[in-house]
């Protein structure tokens, strides 16, 4: 598939996804959402590929929020219609490899609902956060009312979506919405580092660990912790597990396959 609003870029083992409407502020609309879920299925089946990194093109926003020239006339059965679909925030969250946002300006509603989607969120300093939906009379759709507050507890999600105020990188580490914030002229670099850091890790082990993980906030621990055997055990039957533990006992390098 030929991007127009993305760019896709293979790194090593790890792929950059980068929304490129800078002119939008890298506003998400239909097209951004297609051609980002054509991106991700391309690279699902790329064994080369072991982490994703999303960002947004420019200096100024990560993802502005959604486009909202296409709001425009749309009516409830219609916009119900479109999220019964194959959204761009559920195909990051159940894509099976890691994903890091790389956060390097305004991630504000819809934006703000991507990076959550992803695995990992990584800040520059001058990043802003905001779930402002509520300013148009509408509410968070993309997954802004229950991701946020699965990872930053119900009080703060609840003031983040009923005010629709903007927080900073600072802010945002303080409430675990990000995991790093960084200058922004090492944002990529040490994005980049980190990314690189997973991706070398054994493939198998990274999925069953990224399912059990999720599995934790969306379950209660007595069938997380079956599910954590279980996945655990899947890790016992593949050839990775071999390797990394003699290559432990022999004092080298792992040479991890995916198998």
């Amino acid at each position: 598939m030929e991007f127009q609003t993305i760019t896709l870029e293979r790194r090593g083992r790890v792929a950059v996804i980068t929304i490129n409407r800078p002119e939008k502020l890298n506003a998400l609309n239909t097209q951004v959402h297609t051609e980002a879920i054509a991106a991700l299925d391309e690279l699902r089946d790329d064994a080369e590929v072991g982490c994703v990194v999303i960002t947004g093109a420019g200096e100024k926003a990560f993802v502005a929020g959604a486009d909202i020239s296409e709001f425009a006339g749309k009516t409830a059965v219609t916009q119900r219609a479109v999220f019964q679909e194959r959204t761009l925030f559920n195909s990051v969250d159940q894509f099976p490899k890691p994903v890091i946002a790389m956060i390097n300006g305004f991630a504000l509603g819809g934006g703000c609902e991507l990076a959550l989607a992803c695995d990992i969120r990584v800040a520059s300093e001058n990043a802003k956060f905001s779930q402002p939906e509520i300013n148009l009379g509408i509410m968070c759709g993309g997954g802004g009312t229950q991701r946020l507050t699965r990872l930053i507890g119900e009080g703060r999600a609840m003031e983040m979506c009923l005010t629709g105020d903007m927080i900073d990188a600072a802010t945002a580490e303080r409430f675990g919405l990000v995991n790093h914030v960084w200058p922004a002229e090492e944002l990529e670099e040490k994005t980049m580092d980190l990314a690189e850091k997973i991706a070398s890790k054994a493939p198998v082990a990274l999925q069953m660990t990224k399912e059990a993980v999720k599995f934790a906030s969306r379950s209660n621990l007595d069938e997380g912790l079956r599910r954590e055997i279980d996945l655990f055990a899947i890790c016992f039957s593949t050839e990775d597990k071999e390797e990394g533990v003699s290559a432990f006992l022999e004092k080298r390098k792992p040479e991890f396959k995916g198998q």
